[in-house]
């Protein structure tokens, strides 16, 4: 968990936010009464099934999609829509790497569009590369990278741009299981050294409990908060963390939460 979380303002706060959108000529409402914050270095996941609004949210967030209703506070500061872009770096499921550019040229990248000059932002960039797995990879184009590197380096483009606020929309989800799997445990390494505030977006309950600090769920649309899960791992967290008694109840409680029957836990040993 975040230390001293009272301290300070939390890094993000929604109050009663709403929104909604136009589809074939008919006002949709997409989320209601979305209300919690995120601290200073907290991680906090979002699930809910598709279509629950969990990417509206984000892109509400992150100044990409006006609210209809609410307020959104960043750093403790109401802020309009208009004056959130930029306040947060935001990294959606597709990687989104420019194949013109090489794996440090897109790494680069989120410094250029801040004002840093083309060569400081490549060398900036190079000397993160080791600690993001990309040692060697510097000149390497998008097409010859794996899913998996193709990942690392749109996760570096996003700690380059150096917001306090992290927004991921399922960021492995068109991964395979075992990079999936490998790029959790090193996300997790990474946002223990560097503990940024995080809000993931995931389908998947068993990455939402193994990242994060607390787990938000969300009904089907309209969506809104129907269950909130306070994770009490210890970190720093280990694969093994997986197999435990603690891990089966949260995973119980949010399935339960997202209606779902789950074999796989009566298999394992029944619903704790």
């Amino acid at each position: 968990m975040p230390s001293n979380p009272h301290s300070a303002p939390p890094q993000l706060a929604l109050d009663n936010v709403s929104a909604s959108y136009v589809e074939g000529g008919e006002t949709l409402l997409a989320l209601t009464g979305i209300s919690f914050e995120i601290a200073g270095g907290e991680f906090v996941a979002l699930i809910g099934p598709s279509g629950s609004g969990k990417s509206t949210l984000l892109d509400i967030v992150s100044g990409l999609f006006p609210e209809t209703g609410g307020t959104v506070r960043i750093g403790g500061t109401p802020q309009p829509v208009e004056d959130r872009l930029g306040r947060s770096a935001y990294m959606r499921q597709r990687d989104l790497l420019l194949p013109w550019r090489t794996a440090l040229g897109n790494a680069a990248l989120a410094l250029e569009v801040h004002g840093v000059p083309k060569r400081e932002a490549m060398i900036r960039a190079a000397e993160r590369f080791p600690a993001f797995g990309l040692a060697g990879f510097e000149n390497a184009w998008p097409g010859q990278l794996s899913g998996g590197m193709r990942q690392r380096v749109a996760f570096l483009r996003t700690m380059l741009a150096d917001r306090p606020l992290l927004l991921l929309d399922e960021p492995f989800g068109a991964l395979d299981a075992l990079n999936r799997v490998a790029m959790q445990a090193w996300l997790l390494e990474l946002w223990e050294a560097e503990r940024h505030s995080v809000l993931l977006v995931t389908h998947d309950i068993d990455e939402a409990i193994f990242l994060a600090d607390r787990v938000i769920v969300l009904s089907s649309r309209p969506g809104a908060i129907v269950h909130v899960e306070t994770v009490a791992l210890d970190r720093p967290r280990r694969r093994s963390v997986l197999a435990s008694d603690a891990f089966f109840r949260h995973r119980s409680r949010l399935a339960d939460a997202l209606g779902i029957l789950d074999d796989s836990m009566a298999i394992a040993g029944g619903v704790r």
